[in-house]
């Protein structure tokens, strides 16, 4: 591996960063426009929300296998998969004449979005040296962070003038065009493990990730069967869970593991992941719940809630690149835990907003959260990656993946439910509906903001590896790799 990329190294990553930003955007592009499909559709509330759920559902599923693909398929083979899979569903979407037809197609849509983070990220650690590889990675922030922070200003914009269609129809063509150039130009390598897929193991982590973020998304629910059906699907996916685990451990022996678990025995890799779950628990529920309270409380349209988010998205794109050079020159620690410091602080702020907040305060607690959350991407999963060997790469880009997956989804159950309980506790308690919202409001970011100090003191904690990354650095391991 040069120390200098060559112009083909280049634009294999230039067209999977633009891919996967495409993407990942869909990812949160539907949660303002849910209230205008259900009555669209004329569906149920409780239905409608079936298109953000499926779509989570089949990315934890779909994601723990990308790990046994790229190590078995070459990166061609998966990329014409992955954005395949996603142009599909997005005509089908752009088209979809019921509900019915717009789920599948948020399905399909899900499984091509899955295989692309890990394609990224593993190719970025397969091509870059680990010494610059923060300057790259700061580039898959944005599409890690920015791109569902401003997924819900861009369907904002386009619902403000257009149909809902076009939510699709204006990314099909960008992800048709990656299709074409990656085709033609990304590297036909092959791959030299031939293991066959563990059956058992498929079949565990359809319950196992798919059960989790199904009841994680509906354990919040004010429906009491709804809660019912969560919980029962919580207790058979901590079951499959453990079943797969340990049928992890047996298989990567022979390296016929779907989801090799090696990557865990790395110091810095554990702590940069439960980190990166932090982080991801404040993104998101950032996400979910300042335009519902930007909507419910202080009255603003879609447009406005996207508008007033945008800055925010904007500023954690323009730092990503720099942090992520700042960090190849001092490491990780000075970066994160500065960030965590200001993460915390922007949330325990966001405990004390109301009614009458104003709007230029919201907007400058929101640029502050981004610039706290900008500096903890890049360096967390840059120095969690950096120390694996090379046979391990795509493992832990799928086990980084899922994880973020499920933080996510953590984070909008807990918060949204936390959200729920002490607006209708503010309510029972005689305050007014807005009053009571708010009151609501104020006790998730609360939870939101004990959350983030786990992040400073976690980020105390990670280490500065010494060595290229290609190796495996004896101080960077908790256990022996075998």
């Amino acid at each position: 591996m040069t120390d200098r990329l060559s112009r083909r190294d280049k634009t294999t990553i230039g067209v999977l960063l633009v891919a996967a930003f495409v993407v990942i955007l869909n990812e949160t592009i539907m949660n303002v426009a849910l209230p205008r499909l259900m009555e669209e559709f004329q569906v149920s509330a409780s239905a409608i929300q079936w298109l953000a759920t499926a779509f989570m559902l089949t990315m934890a599923v779909v994601i723990p296998m990308t790990g046994f693909l790229l190590q078995r398929l070459p990166i061609r083979t998966v990329f014409i998969l992955a954005i395949g899979l996603f142009s599909t569903g997005t005509l089908l979407a752009g088209v979809a004449p019921g509900f019915e037809v717009l789920l599948g197609a948020r399905v399909i849509q899900a499984s091509g979005t899955a295989i692309m983070m890990p394609l990224l990220m593993t190719t970025i650690l397969n091509l870059v040296p680990a010494h610059r590889r923060g300057g790259v990675m700061g580039n898959v922030s944005i599409v890690i962070s920015v791109a569902p922070a401003i997924g819900p200003t861009i369907s904002g914009l386009i619902l403000h003038s257009l149909p809902w269609r076009f939510m699709f129809l204006i990314v099909l063509p960008i992800a048709l065009a990656a299709l074409v150039i990656g085709a033609r130009l990304l590297p036909r390598d092959s791959r030299q493990s031939t293991a066959r897929i563990s059956v058992p193991s498929l079949l565990l982590s359809v319950p196992a990730f798919g059960g989790l973020v199904y009841g994680l998304s509906g354990i919040g629910s004010p429906d009491p069967a709804t809660r019912t059906i969560a919980l029962v699907s919580l207790g058979v996916s901590l079951v499959a869970m453990l079943g797969f685990v340990l049928l992890q451990l047996r298989l990567q022996r022979t390296d016929a593991a779907l989801l090799d678990l090696r990557p865990f025995t790395y110091r810095n890799f554990t702590l940069s992941l439960i980190l990166m779950v932090l982080a991801m628990v404040a993104l998101f529920g950032v996400i979910i719940l300042l335009p519902m309270y930007l909507q419910n409380v202080r009255g603003l349209d879609t447009l406005g809630t996207g508008l007033l988010m945008l800055p925010g998205g904007l500023l954690m794109g323009l730092l990503a690149p720099l942090v992520g050079r700042l960090f190849d020159r001092v490491g990780a620690r000075p970066l994160m835990i500065p960030g965590g410091i200001l993460l915390a602080v922007v949330l325990f702020s966001y405990t004390t907003i109301g009614e009458a907040t104003p709007l230029w305060m919201l907007i400058g607690l929101h640029l502050l959260m981004s610039t706290g959350l900008a500096l903890i991407f890049t360096p967390a999963f840059t120095s969690g990656l950096n120390p694996l060997p090379h046979s391990l790469h795509s493992h832990g880009a799928a086990v980084l993946s899922t994880l973020q997956q499920l933080g996510g989804a953590a984070g909008t159950a807990l918060l949204v439910g936390v959200m729920s309980a002490g607006t209708r506790n503010a309510a029972l308690a005689g305050q007014r509906d807005m009053a009571a919202q708010a009151a609501g409001f104020n006790g998730a970011f609360l939870v939101a903001a004990v959350v983030s100090l786990g992040i400073i003191v976690l980020a105390s904690m990670i280490r500065r590896p010494e060595g290229s990354g290609t190796t495996e650095p004896s101080q960077e391991v908790v256990l022996e790799a075998r």
